[in-house]
């Protein structure tokens, strides 16, 4: 059987295809024709050669380009066949020509960095908020990159010559505000524009689309779905790929082969996941909006699974209250996870800078997953305990709540 390789997957296409439907089959493609209904996982770190010199002109032309290799593999740091599989398939949801895992999100995006600052080009440009881990890689220079905040409209004016890299989340993290990403990547002018699109998914928006070069993705969350997997994913065109793969090669930020297992599996039920998950947050955020425990709900105009919102009474009191929801970090799994960003996620980012980008004290951010929606209000509403004196009903949408996807 013959494992080593799903760039061929592409050559059986011959129509375009739905999302998904795509999800189901991208990646899996040769499995019928080897026999195979599920697929393998290989957990090798390295593989016999008898031909070194064939092996040292592979091991040359990676080093040139970061082509994947031709031929079987070579070495688990350098690719593995059971991850190039999610790659694979991720690259094709995503619409772009090619997809590099890593050990994790935060692993993705330093390798971003470090391609951009190889170059010369240290300089970023980045609109608050991001996630908090995101946020203190760019502020605190861990790799050398010095960072000019600034907000969507001001992108044009902030680049410079040395600017490598323009990085916005949208829906951000823990806020959900949107960002018009057509406008942000023509204000980018040649300087690639990195989208982090752990929330919307490629179910809901596809950066690449409207100019984004870069999709970067916590595939820790929905992509894998189910609370069981570390890893990080950016899709992007092969040229950038062969340079990430450099950067994996050399910096040793591998996914594991049984992580990529998993993401390749929970990619084939994410469609069906975001979607349902989303009708029920639409419902909560309906419910929350119209209570006088709630100051202010956030909810993005595309939708999706992730809730924010502000409550008149101690937050902590809800998080200690919950029965049901899980109070956790992280998200995009099959059950409600429900955090306190200003503690938690977004805790490393300096107290003013957080508060400026909307990250109240006041704020829960709140994954919906999988359960009913009834039994989610029920759990919510008992947690939220009784009216603060003086709160009135006056919860207003960050963004008016779209139809369900």
């Amino acid at each position: 059987m013959d494992t080593t390789s799903t760039r061929a997957h592409d050559d059986i296409r011959t129509a375009p295809r739905a999302l998904a439907t795509e999800a189901v089959h991208a990646g899996r493609d040769d499995l019928a024709r080897q026999g195979l209904h599920a697929p393998p996982i290989d957990l090798s770190t390295t593989y016999p050669s008898y031909d070194s010199r064939g092996e040292a002109a592979r091991i040359d032309a990676f080093a040139t380009t970061g082509a994947e290799p031709d031929g079987p593999p070579v070495y688990g740091r350098l690719g593995n066949p059971t991850v190039a599989r999610f790659e694979t398939a991720l690259a094709r949801l995503e619409g772009t020509e090619a997809a590099v895992a890593f050990a994790s999100g935060m692993a993705a995006l330093s390798a971003v960095l470090l391609v951009r600052a190889s170059m010369g080009l240290r300089h970023v440009v980045a609109v608050r908020p991001l996630y908090g881990c995101s946020d203190h890689l760019l502020t605190a220079g861990l790799l050398g990159s010095e960072v000019t905040w600034t907000d969507p409209a001001g992108v044009a004016d902030a680049l410079r010559p040395d600017t490598g890299l323009v990085i916005v989340e949208s829906p951000a993290n823990p806020t959900l505000a949107e960002v018009d990403l057509r406008a942000v990547a023509h204000a980018c002018g040649s300087v690639p524009l990195l989208v982090d699109n752990t929330f919307a998914t490629p179910v809901l928006q596809r950066p690449a689309e409207h100019g984004a070069r870069l999709v970067l993705h916590s595939a820790t969350k929905y992509l894998g779905g189910h609370g069981d997997v570390l890893a990080g994913v950016v899709a992007c065109d092969e040229e950038f790929a062969g340079r990430l793969r450099q950067v994996r090669f050399a910096t040793g930020g591998v996914l594991h082969p049984l992580a990529g297992y998993l993401l390749l599996r929970g990619l084939s039920t994410l469609p069906v996941r975001v979607r349902a998950a989303s009708a029920t947050a639409a419902e909560l955020v309906r419910r929350l909006a119209a209570d006088p425990r709630v100051a202010r709900v956030h909810y993005p105009r595309i939708g999706g699974a992730m809730v924010a919102f502000e409550v008149y009474g101690d937050p902590h009191e809800v998080i200690a209250g919950v029965r049901l929801i899980t109070p956790a970090v992280s998200l995009g799994s099959v059950d409600t996870l429900i955090q306190h960003p200003a503690s938690i996620s977004h805790r490393i980012v300096d107290a003013d800078d957080r508060r400026g980008a909307g990250v109240s004290d006041q704020l829960l951010r709140m994954s919906v997953g999988l359960e009913d929606v009834d039994d989610l209000w029920s759990d919510l509403d008992q947690a939220l305990g009784s009216p603060s004196r003086g709160a009135g009903n006056c919860a207003t949408s960050h963004n008016e709540p779209a139809p369900a996807h």
